[in-house]
């Protein structure tokens, strides 16, 4: 089968002179010593070469003929000149609050089926608190949530907050200062998203229990929930408040000072398990995800699971030194990671009555 396989490619980590002097009045001073060649987080949601070498090889094992798409300005010429017969679509995009879209939206334009979710669905769970929306409407637990464009006009009340771009993933715009206190901090964080990042504020309750993400696979009645990973908070540095940040994702979870950070499958009773798995699902089905997804999960003070994340386009990286929590779950369902890309292919063809 001819695959096209739509991705972006992360750049060269060079820092912006202008983009990390902003910055450094918001980070850890020992982070900005440490590591400046990682300061930069333009393209934290891309991908490297290896993990797209990686998916066309796994692609290939399995008697495809896979056709390379950077997700740039050419895209649509490519992929008219190609016609692939399917795509394995990983773009994320660069312009724009819709950019995850946009290579959904073109493939539907084209009738080109692809992998994963339609151009509705993968929109609106980046625009974070659309699809905070949605889960309300549903009933679905979440965090209790406001967007601030600038300076607050109204008193604010029940600290902590955490304090996220409206239109990241990948822990990107997410840092140790992203939980605040008081009023001050939280008009601080404010600022700094909307300097660094030139968009909204997403401030939700802070919830402190336990964090778990939840690899999904399938479609209907067919849809898996994967081995739950549990986020093991207690690896977290002393003097960093208890979230999966920037800086602990990229300065202090490396392959060279890996953290013992996750636990799959998580280690809870299996009342909680259900109940994870469940509220898991229901997400799933009530945004209408399509083939695979990871949603990330923390438990209230009643040990009730909220919603905190929908990832549509969940991290696939393969070095398991990299700790990479689909990969992870995977390999925990008895997967390898080559299976595991062609059972999210599978489940696209099966879906566009392809197999």
């Amino acid at each position: 089968m001819i695959v096209g396989l739509t991705y972006n490619i992360k750049k060269e980590q060079i820092v912006k002179e202008n983009f990390n002097n902003n910055i450094s009045k918001y980070i850890n001073q020992k982070i900005l010593e440490n590591y400046p060649e990682r300061i930069d987080d333009t393209y934290a949601e891309w991908d490297s070469i290896e993990t797209i070498e990686t998916i066309k090889n796994a692609l290939e094992e399995y008697g495809n003929n896979v056709l390379l798409i950077e997700a740039d300005a050419d895209a649509y010429l490519k992929i008219i000149n190609n016609k692939p017969e399917i795509v394995f679509n990983v773009a994320e995009g660069f312009y724009g609050a819709s950019r995850e879209s946009q290579i959904p939206s073109l493939l539907e334009m084209l009738n080109i089926p692809f992998t994963g979710s339609d151009s509705i669905t993968i929109g609106i769970c980046h625009d974070k608190s659309r699809c905070k929306e949605i889960l309300s409407y549903y009933k679905i637990p979440n965090p209790n949530f406001f967007i601030a464009n600038g300076k607050c006009s109204f008193k604010i009340n029940n600290f902590p907050k955490f304090v996220k771009p409206l239109h990241e993933g990948s822990s990107k715009g997410i840092y140790n200062s992203s939980v605040v206190f008081n009023e001050k901090e939280l008009l601080n964080e404010i600022e700094r998203i909307k300097e660094l990042y030139n968009q909204p504020a997403l401030i939700e309750d802070f919830i402190e229990g336990k964090e778990f993400t939840v690899a999904m696979l399938g479609n209907g009645k067919n849809l898996r929930v994967l081995p739950i990973v549990e986020i093991n908070l207690n690896e977290i540095p002393e003097d960093f408040n208890k979230i999966y940040s920037y800086e602990v994702k990229w300065f202090f979870d490396t392959r060279e000072n890996k953290l013992d950070i996750f636990k799959c499958p998580a280690d809870i009773n299996e009342l909680t398990y259900k109940e994870i798995e469940k509220i898991a699902k229901e997400t799933f089905l009530k945004l209408r995800l399509r083939d695979w997804a990871r949603i990330d999960i923390r438990l209230d003070k009643n040990n009730i699971p909220n919603i905190i994340e929908v990832n549509p386009l969940p991290g696939i990286l393969p070095n398991p030194e990299d700790n990479s929590c689909f990969p992870k779950a995977a390999r925990e369902a008895g997967m390898d990671y080559n299976q595991m890309i062609n059972a999210i292919l599978d489940e696209a063809k099966k879906r566009y009555n392809l197999v």
